[in-house]
Order: structure tokens, then sequence, then C-alpha cells
């Protein structure tokens, strides 16, 4: 049986098929988890998911963290993260996961979902008027790996497709905007607005009333949504319900939040018009993401470039 490769894993998530992940990581890797901590000081490589805080401070060989997943504010929320290099996972099956999900919601909004449900459980037969996909004006804010992906297929169901990012980006079939000078043009031209912003300090919070008021609501949905399925402290939630109950948004798909799981007493659960799932967007599959991540601490050992390396001052 051949030995497994150099260089021993840490596996620090919080998850509950750890053992499953530990054992696909095991063909390759000598590996330990968090749980059996304090781990051997000689691990060299670390894979993350809301690891405990000053869990990897006590590792003084560590060479390398991976991040399992497309995020890596968790990561940043240590205060005693080591100073080494930082991956993010991009996988293809994340990619199309998290696509398949802005066009569901998408989809949703624009062919009268939450309407139709309604009348459904009050036996109501009733029929609402309905525009092309050419008259309404998806805006997507951030249009990294994933919000190129979910541009590029809304693109091809014939919706307007608006992207807006800090610093100059292109896509093909985009209008886009950049910076804080672009930002109420682009929310000018938007009814569907689809976050897929990094969190970090310069979003934290960005989706606010303030924001959601600059959404355009005379469109031909009848009115503004939001659809978040990047990180929950991109968005305030008072601000969310405030443009819900006074008109400035006529619905809102959630998957992400403020505190997860989201409490029993928040009233986004029970809003009529919010349709809310528990951070599902784009679940990590384990047998897609091991492969990937093992590659590149391969690469890391060969001394070739790495993918997806997290720029610490930006944050992502």
């Amino acid at each position: 049986m051949s030995q497994p490769a150099r260089g021993r894993v840490l596996l620090a998530l919080t998850r509950q098929d750890v053992d499953y992940w530990g054992q696909l990581l095991g063909k390759d890797r000598e590996v330990t988890t968090e749980r059996a901590w304090p781990a051997d000081p000689s691990i060299d490589y670390a894979l993350v998911w809301k690891h405990k805080p000053g869990v990897l401070a006590g590792l003084p060989n560590l060479k390398l963290v991976i991040s399992m997943g497309a995020g890596v504010d968790h990561v940043f929320a240590d205060p005693e993260l080591p100073d080494v290099p930082i991956l993010r996972v991009v996988a293809e099956n994340l990619t199309t996961h998290m696509t398949e999900y802005v066009v569901w919601r998408v989809m949703d909004h624009h062919r009268q979902g939450m309407a139709y449900r309604v009348q459904q459980a009050g036996k109501v037969w009733e029929e609402h008027g309905q525009q092309t996909a050419a008259c309404v004006h998806v805006g997507i804010m951030g249009l990294g790996h994933l919000g190129r992906a979910a541009a590029k297929a809304l693109v091809a169901l014939g919706f307007r497709v608006n992207g807006w990012t800090r610093t100059p980006a292109a896509a093909e079939g985009v209008d886009t905007f950049h910076g804080e000078a672009g930002l109420k043009d682009f929310l000018a031209a938007t009814d569907i607005l689809v976050v897929l912003l990094p969190h970090t300090p310069a979003t934290e919070g960005i989706i606010d009333y303030d924001l959601l008021s600059g959404l355009r609501r005379d469109n031909a949905l009848g009115g503004a949504v939001l659809i978040n399925a990047g990180r929950g402290m991109l968005q305030k939630e008072a601000g969310i319900l405030r443009a819900l109950d006074d008109g400035t948004l006529k619905e809102a798909s959630l998957d992400v939040f403020e505190e997860e799981p989201l409490p029993a007493q928040s009233p986004l659960w029970s809003h009529p018009r919010v349709f809310v799932t528990p951070h599902a967007a784009a679940t990590s599959d384990p047998e897609h993401l091991v492969p990937l991540m093992l590659e590149q601490i391969a690469r890391f050992e060969r001394g070739e470039a790495l993918d997806n390396l997290v720029d610490r001052k930006a944050g992502y």
C-alpha cells in the first residue's frame, strides 16, 4: 500500500460530515481533525470552514490555509490568523449550484411565483399579465467567478443584465458600472438586484434601506426585488423589512442572514413576500472539492503558482 504524501493536514470545520471529509483527504494525506486538538505542531496545511479562533495560531509549521468554499470572511474572523497564504476554493459544481439558484429565484420573481402560491392556497383562479425576460433588468453586485456565470445564464434567457463592481470589470453581454460613482446609476437601472459580493469591511451592511431605495420600482414586475445569495453580513435586515413594508421592495429571496441559523423569532420567516432558504444556494460537495484542494497543496509543494490566492488587503 502506498504511503500518504508528505505534508500533514489539519481539518478544522464546523460541519456534521467532518468524518467523510477526513476519509477522502486521508487517502492522500495524514489528517488531523480539529476535535482532536491540540493538533500536532508539525501540521503543514489547514483546510478550514468557520474554524474556532486561535486554532491555527499554535501551528509553527503551517504553510497554507485553504477555505473550503468561495468565501473567506470566516477565515479573517480569526484574530490570531497566522501570516501564511490563503486560498479559496472555486469549483465548477459550486458555480453550477449558485447559477441554478440565481436563475431559479430570478425566474420565480419574474413569473409571479409568490402571487400564484398565495392564489393556490386560497383556491383563486386568476391569470396575471406576463412580460418577457427582455423587459426585466437584473443587476448583479459582484462579477467574480460566480457573478459572471450567473450573468451568462441570465443573458442566455433574454434578461437585460447589469453588473456592479468596486473596480472596473467586464462581462460579455453585461452593462457594467463600478465604484461609488457608478452605484446610483446601476441601481436606477435595476429591477431585480442579485447580491454576490464577498464580505469585507468595505461591503459589510451595504444592502441597507438607502441602497434599496435606489432600485427602479416603476418596472415590468410592479416593483423592485432583492436576491441575496452572497453573505449575510452584507445586509441590514431591519432595512430590508422596512423596504418591504413601505413598498420600496416588492419581494425578496434571502439565502444568507446576519445571524445563522436564522432565529425562530425573526419576522423574515413569516413575511408574506420573503422567500427563505437556509444558506443552501451552493453547498460544498467533498467529492468535488477535496481533489481541488489536494491539487493546490501538491502545486505548493512543487513550487508552482496557486489558483484563487486571496488578497489579504482586499479581503477576498
